[in-house]
């Protein structure tokens, strides 16, 4: 029986790249795996063959003779299908199976690597625009002391007889083999046999790590900072894990922020709007003069050029931005004067008006008279 054209067989053009082919291979080792097809030798047979496909194809000496010559193997041939080719897989296939692969910081004689650490920072509304610097403090596991981070009361260690050092053993399954981390040594490579009796052969203990922190300003909820090696101490002489600061900025009791912008409510009276006037309003730059044309609606928006927020590394600033709304008192805040005023409007204007005060009428009169 002829085999079928590699490309035809992952679904792709013979111009295809390299991350089209390794896609093309992963929706396939996903759809016909031998674990998702039980008793179905015919998807064992598609597996196959698109791993096939997929070991000539994304090895470029091997994909350029293949384009020549076809299944005719040409001068240096095609070993076709082996399942030891599935070593090569592990990052594609642990990563869709969750049964290994993937790369793995450290490891081996290089220890076992610290893990990474989170820690949530707040910071109020005016930090976050304009910087500041922060001391946090933090329980971490660093290097024991008694035993210099060997975790051995001698200082000795005895090389892995699982794994014979490497941190990583290979098993089968099904057809392939895969590498996944030593269970005996945790991929250490190597393993305590005369314990630190301070830290009970684990070459670590809990501390409390202070530390200052830079905040730039312009960051924002969510945002995080990353200090390398400021996270656990690693094992068996690994490398340090990072900390993660993540930001959560406070909310201000007036300002919205919209990336570097900040917007706020600008409360102003019928008169105001009507006649126009000269307004201060605060922004986190300072205070402002804000001129309100006559005439002016409800809804407006004055945009202050520059009175905003700092663009992360940058020296460039955001707007501060006023939207107008009217401000409507209630009839019980307004003294006899006032509602007097506002009725002999109503007056003018034609207006039906509902409310009504004792008196009211006499004080309009009174207000008036010449």
């Amino acid at each position: 029986m002829s085999k079928r054209d590699y490309y035809e067989v992952l679904g792709v053009e013979r111009t295809a790249s390299d991350s089209d082919i390794k896609s093309a291979y992963r929706k396939l080792a996903v759809k016909y795996h031998p674990d998702r097809n039980q008793d179905n030798p015919e998807a064992e047979d598609k597996f196959k063959e698109a791993a096939e496909a997929y070991a000539v194809l994304s090895d470029t000496d091997k994909r350029a003779r293949y384009d020549r010559f076809g299944h005719q193997e040409g001068p240096q041939g095609f070993s076709g299908f082996d399942p030891s080719v599935f070593g090569d897989f592990s990052d594609i296939l642990g990563d869709l199976f969750g049964f290994g692969g993937g790369r793995r910081r450290g490891g081996g004689s290089q220890g076992i690597p610290g893990s990474d650490l989170r820690y949530d920072l707040n910071i109020t509304f005016e930090e976050a625009a304009f910087g500041t610097s922060r001391t946090i403090k933090f329980p971490r596991l660093e290097a024991c002391d008694d035993c210099s981070g060997s975790g051995s009361a001698d200082g000795k260690l005895q090389v892995c007889t699982v794994c014979g050092g490497s941190g990583r053993v290979r098993f089968s399954q099904g057809f392939f083999s895969v590498a996944r981390t030593c269970p005996e040594c945790q991929g250490g490579g190597k393993k305590v046999t005369n314990p630190c009796k301070t830290c009970r052969g684990e070459g670590r203990q809990a501390r409390e790590r202070e530390l200052e922190v830079t905040i730039p300003a312009g960051v924002d909820t969510g945002m995080r900072l990353r200090l390398r090696g400021e996270g656990e101490h690693g094992m068996r002489g690994g490398p340090k894990g990072d900390l993660d600061v993540v930001i959560l900025v406070d909310e201000h009791e007036r300002f919205q922020r919209d990336e570097t912008d900040v917007h706020e409510i600008l409360d102003l009276g019928y008169v105001q709007l009507v006649l126009g006037a000269k307004v201060e309003i605060e922004t986190l730059h300072g205070t402002e003069t804000l001129k309100i044309p006559a005439g002016t609606q409800p809804g407006h928006e004055f945009r202050l050029r520059g009175q905003g927020i700092t663009h992360l590394n940058s020296d460039r600033k955001g707007d501060h931005v006023a939207h107008v709304r009217l401000k409507v008192p209630k009839p019980r805040d307004l003294d006899s004067d006032q509602l007097a005023l506002l009725h002999k409007l109503a007056e003018l204007e034609g207006s039906e008006v509902q409310h009504e005060a004792k008196g009211v009428f006499e004080k309009v009169k009174n207000l008036f008279q010449v």
